[in-house]
């Protein structure tokens, strides 16, 4: 069985801003209601406000660069991580996605971040996102999904470093841009001829991709690792359960039905990667990345004794 498991509320609540306010500021929801952003400055912190009242201050991008190392691996939760000795990869290096965040602890002892952008996925989890994401750890959240944290528990949020995942195309209280306006605000981003483009300042911003892999990707090519590596990056197979995903207890994913436009993104991130002499490694075997030149890489597969 499949769920969403986003309150009905919630749903007639973006329906209804769809409807009434038109596609140019349907994205209202996430925001709504309740949630206030103050901004990250070059000169101070931002702020989460939830009815009024701060919650948590709010920390640019550099606090995940300061805290990375020459090799960053961004964890998906695909079924392929099972297939993978994760207690191999070094401290410190893990942005680990949605439900990757069930590694903390054991067998991945300490992650560099946590990284969610559907709120779906707080709505269902939140009480593994209470028992993993200990305090003082990076979590970089979309605007959506720290509004479903405040609306879930505001004070769970304190002693957490957010680093905002603003959508660029879809932003806080702005109405939704086309990637020409984008282009006039002066971001540096990189495109590609399949309409997929990153940001490379992610304060200001990130181009979702379909799947947070993509904007935690724009985090992790921020911080100028020397290498990046895939784990649990599946795609193809991710109407399957994900590695954590307990028998026919699967949340719905429209990952596997975007897959086209996904890896245009992908396909930009290698080139990326490669303009700047960033190893990009492919740590699944069955995943979609082998379609877009990123061969699989064994080095972290489980070894049969004996051979």
């Amino acid at each position: 069985m499949r769920y969403s498991n986003r309150p009905l509320f919630r749903s007639a609540l973006k329906l209804a801003l769809k409807l009434i306010c038109g596609r140019k500021w349907s994205h209202a929801q996430d925001w709504l209601p309740g949630l206030e952003i103050i901004a990250v400055s070059n000169a101070r912190e931002g702020a989460i406000i939830y009815r009024k009242e701060q919650v948590a201050p709010l920390y640019g991008a550099r606090v995940l660069k300061a805290a990375s190392s020459s090799i960053i691996h961004v964890v998906g939760s695909g079924p392929s991580v099972a297939d993978n000795d994760m207690s191999r990869v070094e401290p410190g290096t893990c942005i680990l996605l949605n439900g990757a965040i069930s590694l903390i602890a054991s067998p991945v002892v300490e992650p560099l971040a946590v990284a969610i952008e559907d709120e779906r996925f707080v709505w269902r989890h939140f009480e593994l996102m209470r028992e993993k994401i200990r305090p003082g750890m990076i979590c970089l959240l979309s605007v959506g999904v720290s509004r479903a944290i405040c609306e879930c528990d505001p004070a769970w949020l304190r002693d957490k470093k957010v680093i905002l995942i603003d959508n660029i195309r879809k932003p806080y209280r702005v109405a939704r841009r086309t990637i020409q306006q984008v282009r006039a605000l002066g971001v540096p981003i990189v495109e590609s001829g399949q309409q997929a483009a990153l940001s490379l300042d992610p304060d200001a911003g990130v181009f979702q991709g379909g799947s947070v892999a993509v904007s935690a990707l724009q985090f992790a090519l921020y911080c100028e690792p020397a290498q990046i590596g895939l784990f649990g990056i599946d795609i193809s197979n991710a109407n399957q359960p994900r590695f954590y995903e307990i028998n026919n207890d699967v949340a719905y994913s429209g990952i596997s039905s975007a897959e086209a436009r996904i890896l245009s993104f992908f396909t930009l991130i290698r080139d990326v990667a490669a303009e700047r002499n960033v190893q990009l490694l492919n740590f699944s075997s069955v995943s979609a990345l082998l379609k877009c030149g990123l061969d699989y890489d064994d080095r972290f597969a489980f070894r049969r004794s004996g051979h």
